[in-house]
């Protein structure tokens, strides 16, 4: 295997440019391979961390495996433009090192993976000149439903699960490390899906449950997943939720519905590490599961973010086709740093950022789009918790200007034009990010039921805990920055008021006097000053009856007590606890 020496040193003396064309097509794909072995292993690394109680070394892993792959292509991009010149000086020479590369990846089950990753180095190639780069592989994945030896198991049952089922789908993600009471959770996993089937008048026996063979490592926790086929053929999820405490590995719940699923796997959480090769498989039983979520989506959730990416823009282009509607500016508050659009029906929501923010901005200097992109980059690096979407940035993207309505196209040109400009009929864009389409926390408000905002301001509450529990703090807590998804989980999706929760200064006035006249002495103090005693304030939600029912939930988040203990978990590298499925999931303990 060639080092990057080794490689120039062949360069050099390749005796015509045929030769240099394929060492670069080689050298490409032994750098891939390089990078694709080390992402297969850190899922096994993961299942270690779980046994052996290292929380610290999960979250690592998480955000290592997640810079493996542009670690590897911007070390590249620059080296191969040094010494081989000619990839930005001769037209075509670029698409004849493709051609070789793909001949040499044509026939790999991660052949996409692959191509994708020469993609990326070309991104890094020819970022500085603005070249856009399409986003897709050279044909559309199809989505598999048959699914190969070794990655799911199926274990026959008569009409109701038994604790001796249970207890063989408890030994699929082989634990070195000892239960603390095996045969208690099976039986215990057993009696919670009898119950809550019982408890539903349509459900009918179950014939099979499908288990994947492997296991799920995020954070804390351990996940076996798969789903229950009744005998109506209807399926479900079927996930069990493990944890590793100081007497052993216990079964923490059992997940049972589309809805809790859906939160658990959703993006905004840091990427699974799952114990198995098979990710087109795995994508598309995960979406028999979860069919609410797209198939990019699915990719990115257990950790190929790249795939994920070319998946959402092929879905993107395909809902405005089958629409025949046009980006718009996104429903709500119009942002003051960034201009977000959408499609008519689209699962996703779009942004740019402006060139300067409107006069709405309340954070005094702009520290420029960089500093944006920046924090919206962070937040894709980091354990998310369940609270904050996740962001798919895309770099040098292209796409066609007959796919924007013009007040929008207008619009992006005169105010984002540091970061957007047309091409011929391309509208290119040096950054464009794309989340989950939510709707903004006030806007549903205004037509929600009375027993969904409720649903929804408790669910507030734990996004700005779980927030906090990430080390984030989001000093513009207004209600706007907040989105409520399909099933009334609240997200953060704005992100340019983000600051380190650690670096915050937790400050009271309770304790002045009324009366007093003197400037407090925390108004003098350089950096971000929070009094949680004005969350409500910040928050800016006007229904009475919603504050009370905040204040009753979380009023701990309106005391400095509170905030100052999880400043010093986070500075002590403990791993907070987060709250990832609600307590009706929860196993009963004896």
């Amino acid at each position: 295997m060639l080092d990057r020496y080794q490689f120039a040193s062949r360069l050099d003396g390749a005796g015509s440019r045929e030769q240099r064309i394929r060492l670069a097509s080689a050298w490409i794909l032994e750098r891939f391979d390089d990078f694709y072995r080390e992402f297969l292993a850190v899922p096994h690394r993961a299942k270690q961390a779980f046994e052996h109680r290292d929380h610290g070394a999960s979250i690592h892993l998480s955000r290592y495996r997640l810079s493996l792959y542009s670690t590897a292509i911007h070390e590249m991009g620059p080296f191969l433009k040094t010494v081989m010149p000619e990839v930005s000086s001769e037209p075509g020479i670029w698409g004849r090192i493709e051609d070789g590369y793909l001949d040499l990846i044509a026939h790999r089950y991660e052949a996409d993976v692959a191509f994708a990753f020469m993609h990326s180095v070309r991104r890094v190639v020819y970022r500085d000149e603005w070249r856009p780069v399409e986003y897709s592989f050279g044909k559309a994945e199809e989505f598999i439903d048959e699914y190969p030896t070794g990655l799911l198991r199926t274990f026959a049952v008569e009409g109701a699960l038994s604790p001796r089922t249970a207890s063989e789908i408890l030994r699929i993600p082989r634990f070195s490390a000892p239960f603390r009471d095996f045969d208690g959770d099976a039986r215990r996993i057993a009696s919670s899906v009898s119950a809550s089937l019982e408890r539903e008048r349509d459900a009918a026996p179950i014939r099979c449950v499908d288990v994947i063979d492997a296991g799920f490592y995020r954070n804390r926790g351990a996940y076996a997943v798969g789903r229950i086929v009744t005998a109506d053929e209807r399926a479900r999820p079927f996930i069990i939720a493990l944890v590793n405490g100081e007497d052993g590995i216990y079964a923490d719940a059992v997940i049972l519905t589309e809805q809790h699923a859906h939160n658990l796997f959703s993006s905004t959480l840091a990427n699974f590490h799952v114990t198995t090769d098979y990710y087109h498989e795995l994508n598309s039983f995960l979406y028999s599961i979860m069919p609410h979520r797209k198939h990019g989506l699915h990719y990115s959730t257990i950790g190929y973010n790249h795939v994920g990416k070319v998946a959402v823009m092929k879905e993107l282009k395909e809902e405005l086709a089958k629409t025949g509607g046009l980006f718009e500016a996104s429903i709500g508050f119009r942002g003051t740093v960034a201009i977000g659009f959408a499609g008519p029906s689209s699962a996703y929501n779009l942004k740019v950022i402006r060139n300067h923010p409107t006069d709405g901005y309340k954070w005094g200097t702009f520290a420029g789009i960089g500093s944006v992109i920046g924090k919206y980059s962070r937040v894709h690096e980091i354990n998310r918790t369940g609270s904050m979407l996740d962001n798919i940035i895309y770099f040098n993207i292209a796409l066609d200007k007959s796919l924007f309505s013009a007040r929008l196209l207008d619009e992006l040109l005169n105010e984002a034009s540091e970061t957007t400009s047309l091409q011929g009929e391309s509208v290119v864009f040096k950054y464009l990010i794309v989340q989950t389409r939510l709707t903004p926390l006030p806007v549903f408000f205004e037509t929600a039921s009375d027993e969904d905002a409720a649903t929804v301001i408790v669910n507030l509450g734990d996004c700005i805990k779980n927030n906090a529990a990430a080390n984030i703090f989001n000093k513009d807590l207004d209600a706007r920055n907040y989105g409520v998804s399909h099933f009334l989980k609240v997200y953060l999706f704005d992100y340019d008021a983000l600051e380190s929760f650690v670096d915050v200064k937790i400050r009271s006035n309770r304790d002045r006097v009324d009366g007093e006249e003197d400037v407090p002495d925390w108004f003098f103090e350089d950096g971000v000053v929070f009094l949680p005693e004005e969350i409500e304030t910040g928050l800016r939600i006007h229904d009475r009856g919603l504050r009370r029912l905040f204040r009753a939930a979380h009023g701990d988040l309106a005391t400095t007590d509170y905030w100052r203990n999880l400043q010093r978990e986070l500075l002590e590298e403990r791993v907070p606890t987060i709250k990832v499925y609600p307590d009706s999931c929860y196993l009963a303990r004896d």
